[in-house]
């Protein structure tokens, strides 16, 4: 077909006068500028819509459609700032925990059982005293490897929150450490080291060798190279 029958306009000399038009139905013409329109999945994720002929006979309410979808990502989006310090306070969190439990834990423990303990208990007096001594140590040690236990089941997924990652943190376990660590503690502030100071404390040399001791597994080591 020529242009000027196409067109339904005199011919006229034109750059364009060598193109042929094929003449369609107006009707799928707007189905053909409809589809060509369409921003795909422009609804973001908001349930699809069929492309009816509701949807080709008014083109006007798909840009409708496509904005509503545009403007719930707007509002999401807008909330982003806010959730950006309370995610970086998070990890830096779990990575503050990590340093400290992930190694500061273990040594506490090791240096109690392996020098506070012995110490209390090889000066304690033979009889009650003693016996309450053992009897607390007993009880602290104890508290160490469930403690200890309640760490290693969490640490994972807090090693994850350090990274940003997801993951569903064990709250109950997380929730038991916390709570039986203060108990813990108290026991050990109230308790053990009241009466560590008051049995060591009768022997000045006593407690130069427990400060000693401590100072010793602090100091840097080097290795002699001869």
């Amino acid at each position: 077909m020529t242009w000027a029958e196409c067109t339904g306009r005199p011919h006229r000399p034109h750059p364009w006068q060598n193109m042929t038009c094929i003449k369609k139905p107006a009707r799928h013409a707007w189905q053909s500028a409809a589809r060509l329109l369409e921003w795909r999945h422009c609804t973001f994720h908001q349930p699809a819509m069929s492309t009816t002929d509701q949807d080709t006979d008014a083109p006007i309410t798909h840009f409708s459609h496509c904005h509503v979808g545009i403007l719930n990502q707007l509002s999401r989006l807008s909330e982003l700032p806010a959730l950006l310090a309370p995610a970086a306070l998070a990890r830096k969190t779990a990575e503050q925990a990590i340093g400290f439990f992930g190694k500061g834990m273990y040594v506490h423990h090791k240096e109690e059982e392996q020098e506070l303990f012995p110490a209390v208990r090889s000066s304690a007096q033979a009889g009650p005293e003693r016996l309450r001594v053992e009897g607390l140590i007993e009880q602290l040690v104890a508290g160490h490897r469930e403690l200890e236990a309640f760490w290693e089941q969490i640490a994972p997924g807090l090693h994850k929150v350090a990274k940003g990652q997801d993951t569903k943190l064990d709250e109950l376990t997380l929730e038991r450490l916390v709570v039986q660590y203060r108990a813990h503690a108290e026991l050990e502030e109230t308790e053990f080291l009241p009466l560590a100071e008051t049995i060591l404390g009768r022997n000045s040399n006593h407690m130069a060798a427990l400060g000693l001791s401590l100072h010793m597994r602090h100091v840097p080591h080097f290795t002699a190279h001869l």
